[in-house]
Parts: C-alpha cells; sequence; structure tokens
C-alpha cells in the first residue's frame, strides 16, 4: 500500500504551512484596490479577481510538476505545453473568467535548441484549445539549482462583473455534472511515478498502449465547453479537479454532495490495483472526471447537451445539505 504522503507529497502537511503564506498575502490586498473573493474553508477558490470598475481581472498561476520527470526518461517534450496551459487556464474558467493571456516561465539547466521546440509546439497546441495568447515569457538557465527542467506559467482572464462564478449560488438539490478526463492530467503524478516504473517499466502495455502514454496523456483543456455553457444556462458552481481530487469541491462551497463516479478504469485502475486506497484515490486524483459544473435541476438537460458536443458528459450526483463528500457507489465519505 503507498500513499501520497508516502510517495512524498503530504497534502495536509502543504495546506498547513501555506497558512503563513495566505495570511500574509491577504494583508496586502490593502496595497491595491479590489478584492478577492473569500475562499471556502481556507482552501481558496482556484483564481484570484481584481477590482478594474466594469469587470475583474482573474489570475492564476501553475506548473507541469513531476510529469516533466516522466517526459525527460521518454525524451518527448511536445504535449507538456498543452498540461501547463490547461492547469492555467482550466482554473481561470472556474471563476467564470474567460483566459485571454499568458506568459511562460521555464527553468532549464542548460538550454537545448531540440527540447524547446518541442515544448513550443505543446505551448502553441495549448494556446489554441484555450484561445489565449502567449504574451511573453522567461527562460532562465541555472546550472547551479535546476537538474532538467521546470515549465510554469501565469495566465490571467476577464470576467464581468455580473457573471462571477463564485460558489454562492450552489444550493442543496443542485445537479452535479462531470466532463470526462483524458486521464491522469498532472496531478498525482508523484504517487504514479513511484509506484508504476520500478514495477512496470515506461515501456509496459496497458490498455493497448505504453505505460508512458498514459502517464504523458495532456491534460484536457475545458475552456471553449465551460464558455458557450456560460452563455446559455445559469451556472451555480465550476470546479477543475486537480491535485485533491473531489476534495475541489470544496473550494466553491460548503455544502455537501452525494455522488456515483464512473466506474474505475484506466490508469487508475491500474495505480488502484497496485496498492493505492480507493478514499486515497479519490482524494489524489480525477478518477475520470477532470471537471465539474453544477447547475440546477431545471437546466441539467441542457447543460448536458452543450457539453457533450465537446467532450462526454455525465449528471454524477447532488448537491447535499449535510456538509462531507459521499461517493455512493464506492462506499467511501470524507
Amino acid at each position: 500500500m503507498l500513499t501520497y504522503a508516502q510517495a512524498g507529497v503530504d497534502d495536509e502537511k502543504t495546506q498547513k504551512a501555506l497558512k503563513s503564506i495566505i495570511s500574509l498575502a491577504k494583508a496586502t490586498f490593502e496595497f491595491r484596490r479590489g478584492k478577492i473573493g473569500e475562499p471556502k474553508e481556507d482552501i481558496g477558490h482556484y483564481a484570484a479577481l481584481m477590482d478594474f470598475g466594469s469587470f475583474y481581472l482573474a489570475m492564476t498561476t501553475d506548473g507541469v510538476g513531476t510529469k516533466i520527470l516522466v517526459a525527460e526518461a521518454i525524451g518527448k517534450f511536445d504535449t507538456i505545453g498543452i498540461d501547463m496551459i490547461a492547469m492555467n487556464v482550466n482554473d481561470l474558467v472556474c471563476v467564470g473568467a474567460e483566459p485571454v493571456a499568458l506568459v511562460d516561465y521555464l527553468a532549464v539547466k542548460e538550454p537545448n535548441d531540440q527540447i524547446f521546440e518541442e515544448i513550443a509546439k505543446g505551448l502553441y497546441e495549448g494556446a489554441k484549445q484555450a484561445g489565449i495568447a502567449i504574451v511573453g515569457g522567461e527562460t532562465a538557465v541555472m546550472p547551479d539549482l535546476i537538474e532538467g527542467l521546470d515549465l510554469a506559467g501565469t495566465a490571467i482572464g476577464v470576467v464581468e462583473k455580473n457573471k462571477v462564478i463564485s460558489g454562492e449560488k450552489v444550493k442543496p438539490g443542485d445537479v452535479v455534472i462531470g466532463i470526462e478526463s483524458s486521464g491522469i492530467h498532472s496531478n498525482g503524478l508523484t504517487l504514479a511515478r513511484k509506484l508504476l516504473i520500478p514495477k512496470y517499466g515506461l515501456e509496459y502495455e496497458y490498455d493497448g498502449k505504453p505505460l508512458w502514454r498514459h502517464l504523458l496523456e495532456p491534460t484536457r483543456i475545458y475552456v471553449k465547453p465551460v464558455l458557450e455553457l456560460l452563455e446559455s444556462v445559469e451556472v451555480h458552481g465550476l470546479a477543475h479537479i486537480t491535485g485533491g481530487g473531489l476534495l475541489n469541491l470544496k473550494r466553491i462551497t460548503n455544502y455537501g454532495f452525494s455522488l456515483e463516479m464512473p466506474q474505475i478504469r484506466g490508469i487508475f485502475k491500474l495505480i488502484h490495483e497496485n496498492g493505492v486506497p480507493l478514499d486515497e484515490m479519490f482524494k489524489v486524483f480525477n478518477m475520470g472526471v477532470g471537471f465539474i459544473v453544477i447547475v440546477d435541476e431545471k437546466d441539467k438537460e441542457n447543460a448536458l447537451k452543450i457539453l457533450n458536443k465537446y467532450y462526454p458528459s455525465f449528471e454524477i450526483g447532488k448537491v447535499t445539505r449535510d456538509k462531507g463528500i459521499i461517493v455512493d457507489n464506492y462506499d467511501i465519505k470524507f
């Protein structure tokens, strides 16, 4: 049995360590006009909102994480740019913002033309899918600090003040819709790598393709379906299911959830079969649902019709008055 903490990533310890940074960050609000939406349960929302008069400027930052180590092991870097953009823009749309621009940060031990070109291909493809412009960036060559490379970015979006999705409209009885993920995305890779690679190797064939392809499958970008949905349906809540799994739902509301998640398959099935407990699986991975939309019951069919034009989407449960997240079909509660 192996947990995320045992693999080297202790979420509880991280959250505790972040409290001092978060409290000091909040204290800086007085330096600029405007205010960031209050986070639920001190976890924090997906993007910061700054008041610019008639609209909010939304900001977020994220990276690719240890998925880069798989790319380095295989020598394939043409998709990690998609992951970096996805991790940023998927967070922006959670507050109803349309992503507009991004700057990237690439730190390397030494420059390599071929690797840079491959990364650029992924950045271009991710930007195309998200409809976002890469307006600048920074490449840092730091042989004394960096082993290999790291890729991160900061993105901005805009949202009209009356169109912010804060989660405040979420209410008991609302329908929870899941949009299918493309796989593991860019979260939980530390656990997956340490569990699977030593045992099987990256060339191990599973479900018709080598393990490295499962691990490097690009993060799905949900910008276009969500933006179209926002034009047609009153959306109560949006959640990008990243590190923390279903616990991400606590970022948008203090109400609870009763869910039925999809059958465990693909890379998630392999991870679970190799000793990761079910409750840990749902707290670390997206488990086949990369993005969640919450709407009123009356808007369910219309929402599903729109979302299914892009990616397989399905009702997975309801919002409940009682706190806590229950995955009924796997008898899990947290």
